[in-house]
């Protein structure tokens, strides 16, 4: 049904002080810090894993040289999908106007309504990462888990027991990037390099990266998380992180948490001849991800 006069009676008549609701400013995009973002030209996308080959075997003296076997395995899939909305108006509505184009007004809050649901599609995997089912990885398991299944045995980039954000548990999981393994089991050379937080814990994330010294002890020891660079970005907002103390490390392990953009905003309008109202839509396709669960830790809080 077109927007019509009736829905937006004052903004015919003169003497208004101001209107207000669409024009509040916005915060810029989150996703980018944490998804790494692709292009795409099919209607999906796959990563598939290479295995390597495992720790290579002593040789004695006159035997025969040892033979490894290495494949494929499972394969990460990202399934594009298309997020449009659409307006109408009429055009007594758009005429009779005393402040402007009213359907200029919306198509800002078009534009704005999409750019928020992207931010929600990216959070959604952050949301969900203690989740099975349709937000499995490749792997059949759940973003964050204790069971990875690999050929090495089971493996884990999330705390043995949930915790809040703290400094032990930061110090933990930092530690146990530090001794990530392959699929084979040899060692990656991996570090993070981002705190991504919801709300509710910047305060604490400052305290625990910028205080030269610990925070919450009267003794004179350094911060040996700031000292040591152990997380050279920072800390990171995303605001529609559903759990309050659920906390995230981004590591430097490529192919983890990835967006694929298949088709980019588009804006289109027409008129209708016989009603004079105007349509308006705006449409894009995209979908969010992961492949390698190396790129991410997490916890998802004591709570």
């Amino acid at each position: 049904m077109a927007m019509n006069r009736a829905q937006f009676a004052k903004m015919l008549e003169p003497g208004l002080n101001t209107l207000f609701g669409l024009e509040y400013d916005s915060y810029p995009p989150e996703y980018t810090a944490v998804f790494s973002s692709n292009t795409s030209s099919k209607a999906f996308e796959e990563d598939v894993l290479l295995e390597g080959f495992g720790n290579a075997p002593t040789k004695a003296e006159g035997a025969a040289i040892s033979y490894d076997s290495a494949s494929q395995q499972w394969t990460a899939r990202y399934q594009h999908e298309t997020i449009a909305l659409a307006f109408s108006i009429t055009e007594e509505a758009e005429e009779d106007g005393q402040y402007g184009s009213i359907a200029s007004r919306y198509t800002k809050a078009l534009a704005r309504s999409m750019a928020a649901t992207k931010e929600l599609k990216a959070a959604d995997i952050l949301n969900n990462a203690t989740t099975a089912g349709t937000y499995a990885g490749g792997d059949g398991v759940s973003l964050l888990s204790t069971s990875h299944p690999t050929r090495s045995g089971n493996q884990s980039n999330t705390l043995a027991t949930a915790a809040d954000l703290s400094e032990t548990s930061l110090e933990s999981m930092l530690i146990q990037i530090a001794d990530m393994k392959d699929d084979r089991g040899l060692r990656v050379a991996a570090q993070g390099t981002t705190l991504v937080i919801p709300t509710a814990y910047t305060f604490t994330a400052e305290r625990l990266l910028e205080s030269q010294l610990r925070t919450g002890t009267a003794d004179n020891d350094i911060n040996a998380i700031r000292s040591g660079g152990y997380l050279p970005k920072g800390y990171h907002v995303m605001r529609r992180l559903s759990d309050s103390d659920a906390f995230f490390i981004l590591t430097d392990v490529p192919d983890g948490m990835k967006m694929f953009q298949r088709t980019p905003m588009k804006k289109g309008m027409e008129g209708d001849f016989e009603t004079g109202n105007v349509r308006y839509k705006v449409r894009e396709r995209y979908s969010f991800g992961f492949t390698d669960w190396r790129g991410i830790f997490g916890s998802e809080g004591a709570a």
